[in-house]
């Protein structure tokens, strides 16, 4: 029996799973908690364990793996958004079993170990190789970035801080626009653009610079509510300051997802996982992010062998977890 987890600041889900006959993995008990109702996750991991006793799961633990969103040192790690802390060796004794934490995009990447089993969407058509390397990208309230790269017969995990790369502007719009970020903070990352605040900030900028645009949309509070509304205006509506504020989103996009794509030579593919990838995909079939990640000058033919696509499995960071229990993939934390 393995478990998995993907801890989240909204909610941490949590999963038992076994081999199944064609050595694919199948989960036997899964639940999904309200992150902030629980202030460890000890408390987390204890109801869910008294659950699967409850449901009949008694075998023992061989091995576990979870994924959370904070950087990881030295099997140690605090959870971006929540007082929680925790460290893998002492979780491995209360489970009695070898267990690893790794970084949310870690695990993430994980999940693409098996990329038949997961659904996608395709934005560039091109042939994967089956053992090139994987580059997973997603905005979300941050930018999270990983690879998968083949090493030998095993797949090894490749996870940092890629979100937090400078912005490289494509043209005089985005030449602006950085001048508008960095009147604000000097540091502009891609970051900085590329997740639910950013298509706030953008929507500000496009109704800054363009005189005649109309603000459709109250951004006084900016949040998860304020970017739902500013993405949902968009996609009604191509031709508002919200559709010419997701456009600019979804072109520095595929910039970013184009530039890393090269960084790796990613001829597995490129997968845009995260929270926005999906709720955006009419967008990001439009002409904006394929265009910027095919843009490369001289190496354009170069990444037109790239196939690029969306994640739209929203539990891979769970099913990266397990896979990394399996023993499946080689975890770096």
């Amino acid at each position: 029996m393995l478990l998995g987890g993907d801890i989240g600041g909204t909610k941490t889900l949590l999963a038992l799973a076994k081999p199944g006959p064609d050595g694919r993995l199948q989960i036997v008990l899964e639940r999904s908690y309200a992150s902030r109702e629980h202030p460890t996750f000890d408390s987390v991991l204890d109801r869910f364990q008294s659950e699967a006793r409850h449901s009949g799961c008694t075998e023992a633990i061989a091995a576990g793996c979870i994924g959370l969103a904070g950087p990881v040192h030295s099997g140690r790690a605090k959870v971006t958004h929540l007082p929680w802390q925790l460290d893998a060796t002492e979780l491995g004794k209360r489970l009695g079993a070898p267990l690893h934490l790794l970084n949310d995009f870690a695990t993430i990447a994980a999940g693409l170990l098996d990329p038949a089993a997961i659904p996608t969407q395709v934005l560039h058509a091109a042939n994967a190789e089956p053992r090139g390397t994987r580059v997973v990208l997603g905005a979300g309230t941050g930018l999270g970035v990983a690879a998968l790269t083949c090493v030998g017969e095993r797949w090894k995990i490749v996870s940092g801080e890629g979100g937090h790369m400078g912005f490289g502007p494509a043209d005089a719009e985005q030449m602006r626009l950085h001048a508008w970020l960095a009147a604000r903070n000097p540091r502009v990352t891609a970051e900085r653009i590329l997740c639910g605040r950013g298509l706030v900030d953008l929507y500000r900028f496009v109704c800054e610079q363009s005189s005649g645009a109309t603000a459709e949309i109250d951004v006084s509070a900016s949040g998860v509510d304020a970017a739902a509304a500013i993405g949902n205006c968009a996609l009604d509506d191509p031709e508002s300051a919200a559709g010419h504020a997701l456009r600019l989103f979804c072109a520095v996009y595929g910039a970013f997802a184009g530039d890393l794509a090269l960084l790796f030579n990613a001829r597995g593919g490129v997968f845009l996982a995260g929270g926005i990838a999906p709720k955006i995909l009419a967008a990001l079939r439009r002409p904006a992010f394929v265009d910027a990640f095919l843009d490369k000058g001289v190496h354009s033919g170069l990444v037109a062998n790239y196939p690029a696509q969306v994640v739209m499995e929203p539990r891979l960071g769970l099913l990266g977890s397990l896979q990394v229990a399996a023993g499946r993939g080689m975890a770096e934390n």
